[in-house]
């Protein structure tokens, strides 16, 4: 069976209608992706496209293109009464999503055939990693796309020096012009798969002829042409901070020490793949013995160039975090899909082996288990209360991971990998249809901003959060937010009281008062909201607070 664009327009769609759900209800998600949303939103009221900025702050992190993607979704889809709402920002996140799995399924169907294609997209699209990030407004899913077109044109080149025939222009022009928007994205990061593939392979094979074909003598002018004029025009804006920032602090000082306290040892990726890409990673680890035997092969040999130069370079720096490594999930994907419908069954013969991948497996079904009871017990504990849609989507996933645990025992891995992927997309719809969007415990910022908008003295108020920093809050209130301590807060609210109101934690309240009447004012409560801060676990009793004349 060979695919055609049909399938892939369909399966763009289908991916397109499974990820679409529940981006109207979710709030803010993540700590990254208000900070997104909110840079977003701001170069599009500034109408300043070159210097990205986080409330007063540039944010010095990576090049404007994602934040062009997410204004301008926000300026086609949103407008000024959607200044506070998410959607609209997800919007390049959700398109990305739905390209990159049909894309998947093009380079399955190249390399192993339809149903290998068809099989590896599905496996990518409902992985743990996938689901969320492709969800959220952040960058990942874009730059996944942006890769899988490097890929492309890579591998398009090298089947072609397979088959003995001419490369075309386009496909040169694929590569570069994705390695310039790819730098426009998230800087340096794309040359690691974009030359990593290349220079694995020329390595195993001790040649780098075939490197002609993708018209190196000139290409690299489109990828220049590309991003270097808002390279010019940043450099010249931000007086030479930029690059010092994202590339010396951000890209290079993550090599060194684990930032914002994300830094783990070697084997973090491998450790947390079974979670990241469950239900397809039992799948994956069942696959490698055939792997091996096929690793000469040029297609398996492409598709081991494309995973390990990104997985062993992102394994070796401090900071680690588990979407640094989803674009080799694709690559990931295919090979296990063609080790379910290409290859003969393989089955380890070491015994250590056999033990390994039989508590893998166990792992893997305790964790699947915990995923089909995740929505009910998360209702449960954090909001003391059921809900009807979690507590059908538990009961409509849980026999179809029972019937996936029964094939493996039978050895009939195809249908297992079926029945739990259906599965996982039950899970994934309640989770995020009925169970997140009921937790109100954690969601303090939406509450938080609901109560700000309430009591606003003007149209153009700003709110002091004193106690709470999350950039969610940030996104919700707007740009006027000032995120300052207890003594900075006060002299703000002295001089600016008229429009301005205070948000304190009960335990900093003490102070914030104290820190008022030393200049001369009291404060006024005007309400509160309690509930759990989900990025580092404290619970937090806020208050709105205005200053009133002594």
């Amino acid at each position: 069976m060979k695919l055609d664009w049909r399938h892939y327009l369909g399966l763009a769609l289908l991916t397109f209608a499974l990820f679409l759900p529940g981006r109207m209800s979710l709030p803010p998600l993540d700590r990254d992706e208000p900070r997104y949303m909110e840079a977003s939103a701001q170069m599009l009221e500034s109408g300043n496209f070159v210097d990205v900025r986080f409330l007063d702050q540039p944010r010095y992190l990576q090049p404007a293109g994602i934040y062009w993607l997410e204004s301008g979704a926000e300026a086609l889809f949103g407008g000024p009464h959607h200044r506070h709402v998410a959607w609209p920002y997800r919007i390049p996140s959700l398109i990305a999503v739905s390209c990159a799995v049909a894309l998947t399924a093009y380079l399955g169907n190249l390399l192993f055939g339809g149903m290998a294609g068809l099989l590896a997209a599905g496996l990518l699209a409902v992985s743990t990693l996938m689901t969320a990030e492709g969800r959220m407004a952040t960058i990942d899913t874009v730059l996944l796309l942006d890769i899988l077109l490097v890929e492309t044109a890579l591998l398009r080149a090298f089947l072609d020096r397979q088959a003995e025939r001419p490369t075309p222009v386009s496909t040169a022009l694929l590569y570069w012009a994705a390695l310039g928007c790819g730098l426009m994205l998230k800087g340096p990061v794309v040359l690691i798969p974009g030359f990593g593939t290349l220079l694995a392979l020329a390595t195993i094979e001790r040649s780098i002829a075939w490197w002609s074909r993708l018209r190196p003598a000139w290409g690299w002018l489109i990828m220049l042409a590309i991003v270097l004029p808002w390279c010019i025009a940043i450099d010249v804006v931000s007086h030479g901070n930029f690059f010092s920032r994202a590339v010396g602090n951000n890209f290079l000082g993550k090599i060194g020490h684990g930032q914002q306290a994300h830094g783990s040892p070697p084997g973090f990726h491998l450790g947390v793949f079974l979670l990241a890409f469950w239900p397809g990673s039992l799948f994956a680890a069942l696959a490698l013995p055939a792997i091996w035997q096929r690793r000469a092969e040029p297609s398996v040999r492409f598709l081991l160039c494309w995973i390990l130069p990104h997985w062993l370079i992102f394994e070796a720096i401090a900071t680690k975090l588990p979407h640094y490594v989803l674009p080799t999930y694709p690559s990931i994907a295919i090979l296990t899909a063609a080790s379910l419908t290409r290859w003969p069954l393989q089955v380890a013969r070491a015994r250590w082996t056999k033990w390994l991948l039989g508590l893998y497996g166990v792992l893997w079904g305790v964790l699947g288990l915990a995923f089909v009871a995740a929505g009910t017990v998360l209702l449960w504990r954090l909001e003391h209360r059921t809900n009807t849609g979690a507590m059908i989507a538990a009961l409509g996933a849980l026999p179809l991971l029972l019937l996936s645990f029964r094939m493996l025992w039978q050895g009939d891995r195809t249908k297992a990998v079926l029945s739990v992927m259906a599965s996982a997309v039950i899970v994934h719809a309640g989770l995020f249809l009925t169970v997140i969007p009921n937790l109100q415990t954690i969601q303090l910022a939406p509450r938080a901003a609901a109560l700000f908008d309430d009591y606003r003295p003007c149209e153009d108020s700003t709110l002091v959060s004193v106690s709470y920093s999350e950039p969610s809050l940030a996104f919700l209130v707007g740009s006027n937010t000032k995120l300052l301590g207890v003594e900075a807060a006060a002299h703000y609210l002295h001089d600016n009281g008229s429009c301005a109101l205070a948000l304190v934690d009960r335990r900093d309240e003490d102070k914030f008062r104290a820190a008022m009447k030393e200049l001369g004012l009291n404060v006024s409560e005007y309400g509160r909201v309690s509930g759990l801060n989900y990025s580092n676990g404290h619970q937090l009793d806020l208050g709105l607070y205005a200053p009133v004349a002594n």
